[in-house]
């Protein structure tokens, strides 16, 4: 009897001395149901995924925010919330949309962007951009007759920015006096940069240029030569860009080996 009553006691000591261990790895009890820590660490990181910072002192309100999800969620599933088939859909797709994640996660972390190809990106921009930028401006209208009379008003001392800003079809640049700010003239469409390129500085195309758009009357209005970005200051963009581009090939090629009938 008296080792019963020692093996009891010492039982009794082991479960005190687990309990206290045992509720570190719960934030609380709501109902008789333990909440583990891991949920509170759970929604934190999926804080930090949406880009939302995530602060020690944050700490008390995702305690009670995963306290409170349990509570809504014990009475969902008292009232049988959790048996309905749109509950079971939306289910689901939650799913299908969270291994989605994890699998272009995965392909990232086993495909990253390396410094050489995005250097050697960057080289390809930059032979393609090289050369000379030109600063000019334009008026586009919709038929050759009205670009025709705002030529010959321009050449009688109309101010081409007023007019620009009055007449001109595209929003964009008509706001700002037609101002196109610096380019390359093959960012241009073809129509458009040879005539750009036959121009002097300062002066103005003498007949409309018709292009897809309308008809443009251009003006140059001064030449430098291209000022490209540093490497290092558009090196996150480019290894986003070529991500991206990891990522729609993969998809490609997991679209052409699905069997689909």
């Amino acid at each position: 009897m008296k080792k019963q009553i020692l093996s009891a006691f010492a039982t009794a000591t082991l479960l005190a001395a687990l309990a206290p261990a045992a509720m570190a790895q719960n934030v609380a009890i709501v109902n008789g149901k333990a909440i583990p820590k891991a949920r509170v660490d759970a929604l934190a990181e999926q804080m930090k995924r949406s880009g939302r910072p995530v602060t020690p002192e944050m700490a008390g309100q995702l305690k009670d925010e995963v306290v409170a999800r349990e509570i809504f969620m014990q009475e969902a599933q008292y009232r049988g919330l959790d048996a309905t088939e749109d509950f079971k859909t939306q289910i689901e797709l939650a799913r299908q949309a969270i291994l989605i994640r994890e699998l272009f996660g995965d392909f990232q972390k086993k495909n990253p962007v390396t410094d050489e190809e995005m250097k050697a990106e960057y080289d390809k921009f930059a032979a393609q951009n090289s050369g000379k930028e030109f600063k000019a401006r334009h008026i586009l209208v919709e038929t050759e007759d009205q670009a025709r009379a705002i030529i010959a008003r321009i050449k009688k001392g109309a101010k081409f920015d007023e007019i620009a800003k009055k007449d001109s079809k595209d929003p964009g640049s008509g706001a700002k006096g037609g101002d196109l700010d610096w380019a390359n003239p093959s960012n241009y469409v073809k129509e458009f940069s040879e005539a750009l390129s036959a121009l002097t500085k300062g002066k103005m195309t003498d007949t409309p240029v018709k292009t897809q758009f309308g008809y443009h009357i251009i003006r140059l209005d001064d030449i430098r030569d291209a000022q490209l970005p540093k490497f290092e200051d558009v090196k996150p963009q480019i290894g986003q860009q070529l991500q991206q581009q990891k990522i729609a090939k993969f998809q490609e090629e997991l679209r052409a080996k699905a069997k689909i009938e």
